[in-house]
């Protein structure tokens, strides 16, 4: 009788904490599947978000859906990761669309100077947006691409070697890393040039094929070294942004079944909370280096707003003129700017 007590007892405390403890989520159940997704450079602020959905991706699956990030270029180069897509070398990629203009031009429409984009909230509201336009989407069709995720890269600065440019006047002849609008932004101010991958930026401004690069402020900055062979940095700038996303092979994404590709949609706004915090906290960490060991330059808002009058709407204006015959480009503009007023509500 004791003994029989004794376990009722126990059986009754077991189910007692057991009651008390969250249940487990339930495993999303399918089929086995692996995917590759190509990038360069190394896992960094930039990849944040997508870490996060590949390691979502496999716990809510029990392992059966993984989805292995490639970093190194090790899958394939940068400018060529559209290509990879394209043929099925891979199920995902990474791609920036100023690294070649021709394979996306509806996309360049983010790389317009001083966009109201600042805000990684409005940001990623825009992005979102602007995706599933027409035009958008006919871009990546021709690389059998759909977009999925963006990187929500933040306003960009520039970090150089030399002389600071403490004037307008003064990027007169400076060889900078800039592109798509921000490079014609730019040029306005006498700069000449170059759009290298990020992963060669380091090598030239070592060896002083280029002055300065602009990379989204502060994390790219220092994921790739450029501050510790830099003298000087912008702080105040923020002339633009760009666009870097994450893309799925279209037929790659047709084969799941429904659960995986619900699952890969309803990660998305967690993951974008991720990409953002992570950003934030790399800023914190690397501003107060940035001005430990290198000159920061301050712009005024006169010298600012000058900037802003012959690099922004004239470099938006003759954007769509290039444009206007191949895409309906004043249409992908104008929602661009509707959303973000829409999102700063």
């Amino acid at each position: 009788m004791k003994r029989h007590l004794t376990g009722s007892v126990a059986l009754v405390a077991g189910a007692v904490l057991l009651a008390g403890m969250p249940a487990k989520a339930a495993t999303i159940d399918g089929p086995r599947v692996s995917w590759n997704l190509s990038t360069w450079g190394k896992e960094r602020a930039f990849t944040a978000g997508i870490e996060h959905i590949a390691k979502q991706l496999n716990e809510k699956t029990g392992g059966k859906f993984t989805l292995k990030v490639h970093y190194g270029e090790a899958l394939s180069k940068a400018r060529e990761n559209l290509d990879g897509i394209k043929i099925g070398a891979f199920q995902a990629a990474q791609f920036c669309n100023f690294y070649h203009p021709g394979k996306n031009p509806a996309w360049m429409v983010f790389t317009m100077p001083f966009l109201p984009l600042g805000d990684l909230e409005v940001s990623m509201h825009v992005r979102e947006a602007l995706s599933q336009h027409p035009a958008l989407l006919k871009d990546m069709a021709n690389w059998n691409a759909m977009p999925y995720f963006s990187a929500l890269l933040p306003q960009y600065e520039f970090l150089g070697k030399g002389t600071p440019p403490a004037k307008l006047e003064d990027w007169k002849g400076k060889r900078v890393r800039a592109g798509g609008g921000l490079g014609t932004a730019m040029q306005q101010l006498g700069a000449t040039l170059t759009t290298v991958p990020a992963t060669e930026v380091y090598t030239g401004i070592e060896r002083g094929t280029m002055d300065a690069a602009s990379f989204p402020y502060t994390y790219s900055h220092a994921s790739y070294q450029i501050h510790e062979i830099s003298d000087w940095f912008t702080s105040n700038m923020s002339p633009g942004t760009t666009e870097c996303a994450t893309v799925l092979n279209k037929d790659a994404y047709a084969k799941l079944p429904d659960q995986y590709k619900k699952l890969l949609m309803d990660l998305k706004p967690e993951a974008y909370k991720v990409q953002i915090k992570a950003y934030h906290d790399i800023d914190a960490k690397n501003l107060p280096m940035f001005r430990s060991k290198l000159k920061e330059v301050v712009y005024s808002e006169e010298t600012l707003e000058a900037f802003r009058k012959v690099a922004a709407k004239p470099v938006w204006d003759k954007w769509v003129a290039e444009n206007k015959a191949d895409f309906p480009a004043q249409e992908v503009l104008d929602l661009l700017l509707a959303e973000a007023k829409k999102a700063q509500k």
